[in-house]
């Protein structure tokens, strides 16, 4: 989430073919306000997102060897338009559940993705086992990387595509940390 300033929800129902390496970008779809946006992918954290596309393919694997597996749930739409690609790798969840459900709607077995429960869990042992006695959540990273987006140069408006903000005015709301000087300018010398 620090990476590349998603929510919660959003990095929990990532799909495998949301990730670009190539380009070093994240796809997100239907995010807040079911908005769709392309993000940035830190470099530093494609051996580990290629190593959980292995994780997820081992699931993959298991799952199809599984008669009663029907796949990853896919939008009704691209069911009909692509009937197998709900066990594809490319549509799997990136950070798939460790259970097998039964759907409540249709009482087929799928591997839906982490509740994002478990990400504030984690972030929470993470922060104890740090030692921090600030109070962090998920949503702090998002804000953390918004907040340094701003402080390296870049611009409002971009900063407000990344988050997938409507109205540049949310995405302001960073500006108030930016007091390092005239205009919040820092001096080159001072990244020396």
């Amino acid at each position: 989430m620090y990476g590349s300033g998603l929510r919660v929800m959003e990095a929990v129902q990532l799909r495998v073919k949301d990730i670009d390496f190539d380009y070093k970008c994240i796809q997100v779809w239907n995010g807040k306000g079911n908005k769709h946006r392309i993000v940035t992918l830190a470099t530093e954290l494609i051996p580990m997102l290629r190593n959980q596309i292995l994780n997820v393919d081992d699931y993959l694997k298991l799952d199809l060897n599984n008669t009663e597996y029907s796949g990853v749930w896919m939008p009704y739409a691209l069911t009909k338009k692509y009937p197998s690609a709900a066990k594809s790798l490319a549509w799997q969840y990136l950070f798939p559940s460790h259970i097998l459900s039964s759907d409540p709607q249709s009482g087929e077995i799928r591997r839906h993705h982490f509740h994002h429960s478990c990400i504030r869990k984690e972030v929470k042992k993470a922060v104890q086992k740090s030692g921090l006695t600030k109070i962090i959540t998920p949503h702090t990273l998002r804000h953390s990387f918004a907040t340094h987006l701003l402080q390296s140069g870049a611009d409002i408006r971009t900063v407000q595509a990344q988050l997938g903000h409507s109205d540049v005015k949310t995405t302001q709301i960073y500006t108030h940390v930016l007091q390092q000087g005239a205009n919040g300018v820092v001096s080159p010398f001072s990244r020396l």
